[in-house]
């Protein structure tokens, strides 16, 4: 397994969560801007990584697996903790729109390359846009919770329903693009 800039990178991405949680939970009046400092970090590594891999050819079957679980997992745990300190029904139906779709996208991609395939559902310009709009809701929310409470909490929570939406459409346009291969027949 070879390890290179942009998976260490990545592996840092990963190595963050205990912190964001562990920050997440401090008792300090600022521990949700120290969160969103760190969920930032993570979110401009994912863009980093990407970009160095590609720009010195340092791309690994090992990175390519590694770096969608690390943007999923980061996602997800920051989301399940923003909706468990604050349970508006908009926040949870965005959050369970996103983690329901990356589950069943992740698990379409892996189906697809099973069965040879995986060129139909390779990630596109709208998923970046989600991935995008995801981070910088996911940030604003955060710092929301301690700073300019009314003002980022209401930008925040919009942004989300946004990423939602174009969660949404993503997840349509992967689904439609392996809907020839999804309507084929077995035997």
């Amino acid at each position: 397994m070879a390890y290179n800039l942009p998976t260490y990178l990545t592996l840092l991405r990963i190595a963050l969560i205990p912190v964001l949680v562990a920050l997440f939970y401090l008792p300090w009046h600022l521990a949700h801007v120290a969160c969103a400092v760190v969920f930032a970090l993570a979110a401009v590594t994912d863009w980093l990584d990407g970009y160095l891999a590609r720009r010195m050819s340092l791309t690994t079957a090992f990175g390519a697996f590694l770096d969608p679980v690390a943007d999923k997992l980061m996602v997800a745990i920051t989301l399940v903790l923003i909706v468990q300190a604050d349970p508006s029904p908009w926040v949870a139906i965005a959050s369970a729109v996103i983690i329901g779709r990356e589950i069943t996208i992740a698990s379409l991609r892996e189906w697809m390359a099973e069965i040879g395939q995986r060129k139909r559902v390779e990630v596109s310009w709208m998923g970046k846009w989600k991935t995008t709009a995801q981070m910088v809701a996911i940030v604003i929310l955060l710092l929301g919770m301690d700073i300019w409470r009314e003002t980022l909490k209401t930008t925040g929570q919009a942004l989300l329903l946004v990423s939602a939406v174009l969660t949404l459409w993503s997840m349509i346009n992967y689904l439609r693009a392996a809907l020839p291969v999804l309507s084929t027949r077995t035997e």
